[in-house]
């Protein structure tokens, strides 16, 4: 996992620099170590954390027509009046969080404590959790851990191979991966496959 060859995969420079001991000690671990595996990983993570910059969710909206239309379930017509949630991250989080992935409901916090961190944006209690148990860190008391980069590289390499990405990389089934890793929203899947096949020729 050599500066150069990130810098290939598409991380800036600095970004290279920063990660490299991380994520090789986080895919040494899981057995991310070919370049289809890697490829992958890295693909998927360039995408979530957009471009290794943001290792936590942004939920600041600055007007209500936005949250109406990334939160359609929650907003609009006969439901939340969007503009409560404008500029107020926090309620946003627990609402649009309650009852999900392990959390509480709206009252109890967990939206917002459980929200997106760490490179591969891990959300919700029920995964903080797991990710604690797996791996032997503190992550559901002390959720902010994942924003620390030893951390963001543990939990993404952990997601991925957990959720059985890792044959999936070996087959090449890219947007199979994206489906494990985001769901079946599959949000910028074109994106990640972009990103994953750069980072595999960088890793070959």
């Amino acid at each position: 996992m050599t500066v150069e060859r990130l810098i290939a995969a598409g991380l800036t420079p600095t970004a290279a620099k920063a990660w490299a001991v991380p994520l090789e000690a986080a895919c040494d671990r899981y057995g991310i170590t070919t370049a289809n595996r890697i490829g992958a990983l890295i693909g998927q993570i360039m995408v979530e954390s957009a471009g290794f910059t943001r290792l936590e969710e942004n939920l600041f909206y600055t007007s209500p027509a936005r949250l109406v239309a990334v939160w359609p379930s929650r907003f609009g017509p006969g439901k939340r009046d969007p503009a409560r949630y404008v500029r107020n991250p926090m309620a946003l989080a627990n609402l649009v969080y309650a009852g999900k992935l392990g959390n509480g409901d709206e009252a109890s916090g967990d939206g917002w404590r459980y929200r997106g961190r760490g490179l591969k944006q891990l959300t919700g209690r029920a995964n903080y959790a797991e990710a604690a148990q797996r791996i032997g860190q503190p992550y559901e008391a002390r959720p902010e851990l994942v924003q620390e980069p030893v951390h963001a590289a543990l939990t993404a390499a952990w997601f991925f191979a957990a959720r059985g990405c890792i044959a999936l990389a070996d087959a090449g089934e890219w947007d199979a991966i994206t489906r494990k890793v985001n769901g079946p929203a599959m949000l910028q899947a074109a994106q990640r496959r972009t990103a994953t096949l750069k980072a595999v020729r960088a890793f070959r």
